[in-house]
This record gives C-alpha cells, structure tokens and sequence, in this order.
C-alpha cells in the first residue's frame, strides 16, 4: 500500500504527467518519467525534453548524415529505431557457437564442420568432399575464448553505430560479404591454409565505417590507427593469425560501403541490389576459376 510519504514525494511520479507513478529516471536530467514519456536511447532512457535538446545540439557532421542518409541524423537514428538487433542476433547465435566450441570433444568436431579451408572447393585435387558453403560458415566459428571475445566486442561497438546508419538487411549484407570476401581472400592468398572466425566481417565494417565517415565529414583518424594496429598485429603474429582475411574483409567491405553511399537514394534501390549481387557473383568466380597450375601446385 502506498503510504501518505510516498505519495506526497513528487520524485515518485512522472514530471510530466503528476498522476502516474515510475520509478524510471531520464539518463540525462534524471527526471522521473512514466513510459510514454521514455525514449529509448543508447544507454537507458531519455525524457521528450532531452531528445529535443539532443536533435537540437547535432554536430554538423550529423547535421550532414541526416541529409545524406534519408532524413534521419545518426546520433537520433539509434534512439528511434531502438535496439540494432541484427548486431544482437549476430553476437547471439556467433557467442552460442564459439561456446559450445569450448566444450572438450564437442568443440573441435564444431570447429571441423565449420572451418573454411580452400581445399573444400577444389574436391578433385584435395580429395575432400565439396561444401563451398564453409566460405561463410567459417564466419561464425572461433579459435578460442579469446579470439571470440576481441570479435564480437568489436561487432558489438561497430554495430551500434553502422546499423541503425544502414538499416538492418543492408547491415547484414555488409557483413556476410566481408565475410565472404575475407574467406575468398585466403583461397587467393594462402590455398593450403584454413581459417575461422569473424574477423574478416569485423574489419569490413570497419572499413565501411571509415569510408561512410568521410562520406559525411566526420572525423575518420580514430578508425583509421585501429585498421592500422591490427594489421600490424596481423602480420607480427601471423603464424596465428589470417591476416589475409582481413585484408580481403576491408576491400570487400570498402567496395560494399561504397556502394552504398552512392546509391542510398530510394529510386537506387534496385541498382544497389543489383550491384551488390555483382560483389558477390565476382568473388564467388574468383574462386571458382583460381589459376589451375597454383591449385595443382599446392595439393600435388
């Protein structure tokens, strides 16, 4: 039962509408509000008040995205559309795989029915069976708790920004074809080698983050000494690292990103399903008609 104290206590009651009771506090002014007042933001709740200050105070890089993206700002495009659940469902599904690899017995069959090694696209020569599908699902395996951790930390910070940027079936595509390109990449690169992990589509969103980002005018320096640090992490430790994927993830996830950009007005829609079409056609033939000698090459 609620007592004459808490009833006299204004705190206990939405600043806006004095007959509803919360105990919810806006993020930024820390006013009570009820749930029709509450606007989900990146981190809690906001109230009506502190959203109009916030689309108010867009800097002017935002001011620029919002012109350029369709009419919303990127600093609001979070707070309106609400959670980006394509990045949680990618973390999900990725967090339940990589776990279950950690398991004694289960995890390394996981890891051998998933890896992607390029002799699975070249049976004849590699006597294995073909299953060209391991070019994505390498994707979402990982070589150990560590290695799955750095990823979906990086997918979790990147997606918070790019997907309520792209919307969610433009997100997921940017990332399923870095993925595929970092996959691709390796068979081009290192044909007897193997691979897994998210790492390729971790750093085609990174480098569809940078080219957005000079699209708009932001400042771009921050994303471009993290690229450079795992690149350089990538080539000292090489021997545990493929760092050839990531190189094809940000090329494949540059050419995504700008493509995108060009063509983000509504009557482009099709020309943009179909040049993304086009990405993935390509990679798929630049496996598919690898030189014959380097493949006899390798596997004789």
């Amino acid at each position: 039962m609620t007592t004459p104290e808490f009833a006299d206590n204004r705190d206990n009651f939405c600043y806006r509408h004095p007959d509803r009771q919360s105990f919810v506090l806006c993020q930024r002014c820390l006013r009570t509000i009820c749930p029709e007042c509450q606007t989900q933001a990146a981190v809690g709740v906001i109230c009506p008040e502190c959203m109009a200050a916030e689309r108010k105070n867009r800097t002017p890089a935002q001011k620029k995205a919002e012109r350029r993206w369709g009419g919303r700002n990127t600093a609001t495009a979070t707070v309106r559309s609400g959670r980006p659940m394509v990045t949680y469902v990618l973390l999900a599904v990725t967090s339940f795989i990589g776990l279950l690899q950690l398991i004694p017995g289960v995890g390394d069959l996981i890891t051998q029915q998933l890896l992607f090694a390029p002799r699975y696209l070249y049976p004849d020569l590699s006597l294995l069976p073909f299953e060209p599908w391991r070019l994505l699902t390498a994707v979402f395996a990982h070589g150990g708790f560590l290695h799955l951790a750095l990823n979906m930390l990086a997918l979790w910070m990147l997606g918070q920004s790019l997907e309520p940027m792209l919307g969610r079936v433009r997100f997921l595509s940017l990332y399923l074809i870095s993925g595929l390109g970092g996959s691709v990449a390796l068979a081009v690169l290192d044909p007897s080698g193997a691979t897994v992990g998210a790492s390729g589509a971790v750093f085609g969103l990174m480098a569809a983050l940078l080219i957005i980002g000079r699209h708009i005018g932001a400042n771009v320096t921050g994303i471009l000494v993290i690229l450079g640090i795992n690149f350089v992490i990538g080539f000292v430790f090489q021997q545990n690292i493929a760092w050839q994927a990531h190189l094809g993830g940000v090329i494949v996830g540059a050419l995504v990103a700008f493509i995108l950009t060009r063509t983000r007005r509504r009557e482009q829609r099709t020309l943009q399903i179909v040049l993304l079409a086009a990405v993935v056609v390509a990679l798929v033939l630049i496996v598919a008609f690898l030189p014959p000698f380097l493949i006899a090459t390798v596997y004789s």
